[in-house]
């Protein structure tokens, strides 16, 4: 299939290896930011055939992962109250609050259902007039087009049972957090192609600029991913800087305006915390002033719940790139997708469920 197999093929992919194998004269490490190309980089053994001087290490591009425990534990609260109907995209159902999570919240009772997209829950909301619908729509650039134009068709149509609980976050600020850490380790970047595709790259390069970093936009294929970390590698050992896109057929430098457009219109930039990682100044968007009533945390008052993470849970550091998820001593042993302590081992595209499916261990 055009676009597919050939960036699937194994002699691509090799010859991309060899090419890694000659450039790489020192010791790099390189964060892959979105948790889909963590999952390829697993499943198609990229990390185990790079050379021993280039590193990868898992960045927070995991918006399930980085949903903070407080808004869980809201979207639970919000599901119990009577006539009311909390929609969310599947993994997040499963992500664990304090005591449970949205699913187990189902099976007492509570109208949690599955939806595919925010404009699914606006129909439930046409659908269910005398109901209170909650859309909990979390997520990196990549869904904030699709859940500000939920928002932006409710107030145009004068839905009043229509809500969302927000969590929405941005990527570059959490890459300047993380390059300003005393214990970082990153020396470039992979970034999210799909992220790319909405917002382009241009707002990456006062990032690569300021901290001296190599940047790479990069898909999710292993003939994509093994041509960014070579652009990366090369950038490296040039000690060189910048942005160079390694995904050109679908990321270009102002990415999608009329998405960029209607996220500017219904939200604005405010802080935001990170599951496991802490508050990020200017790093989340938060409805506007005008679109308020359309704010579930305040509509429903649970912006008060605050509750703790656990402490054995140590997936901030993973996160953050500091720790391998089986370097955390619950791995695979207290901590498994059937009993998980945190959202890094629930998501589909969560670091630790990545090591733990693709049986990635210390030892290997």
């Amino acid at each position: 299939m055009k676009f597919i197999d050939e960036y699937r093929d194994p002699a691509r992919a090799r010859a991309l290896l060899d090419r890694i194998r000659q450039v790489a004269r020192h010791d790099w490490t390189i964060m892959e930011i979105c948790g889909g190309q963590t999952h390829s980089i697993l499943r198609n053994g990229i990390d185990q055939l790079l050379p021993p001087n280039v590193q990868l290490v898992h960045g927070p591009g995991c918006p399930v992962c980085v949903t903070p425990l407080e808004t869980i534990e809201r979207a639970l609260a919000i599901a119990a109250r009577p006539n009311t109907i909390l929609t969310s995209f599947g993994d997040m159902l499963r992500v664990p609050g304090n005591s449970k999570d949205l699913f187990m919240a189902r099976s007492e009772g509570a109208d949690v259902r599955v939806v595919f997209s925010p404009l699914e829950a606006l129909q439930i909301a046409r659908d269910n007039p005398s109901k209170e619908v909650v859309f909990l729509g979390v997520g990196f650039e990549t869904t904030a087009p699709a859940n500000a134009m939920a928002v932006h068709q409710a107030a145009r149509e004068g839905l009043t049972n229509f809500s969302e609980l927000v969590s929405q976050v941005m990527v570059p600020p959490a890459m300047r957090a993380m390059l300003s850490s005393p214990g970082n380790r990153v020396q470039g970047f992979l970034a999210a192609g799909h992220v790319c595709a909405i917002m382009g790259y241009e707002e990456y390069e006062p990032v690569a600029a300021e901290f001296g970093v190599p940047i790479v936009p990069a898909g999710f294929e292993p003939v994509d991913l093994l041509d960014a970390i070579l652009k990366t590698v090369e950038l490296l050992e040039a000690g060189r800087s910048g942005v160079v896109n390694a995904y050109g057929r679908v990321v270009s430098r102002e990415g999608n305006p009329e998405a960029r457009r209607v996220m500017q219109e219904v939200f604005e930039v405010a802080d935001r915390p990170w599951r496991g990682i802490g508050v990020i100044p200017a790093s989340g968007l938060v409805l506007r002033p005008e679109y308020k009533r359309f704010d579930a945390e305040k509509r429903f008052d649970v912006g008060h719940i605050a509750p703790q993470e656990s402490p054995l849970c140590r997936s901030g550091e993973v996160l953050q790139g500091h720790l391998k998820p089986s370097d955390c001593p619950a791995f695979g042993k207290e901590c498994t997708p059937q009993t998980p302590f945190g959202a890094t081992m629930v998501s589909s595209e969560g670091a630790c469920a990545a090591y733990y499916r693709y049986h990635r261990n210390s030892n290997t």
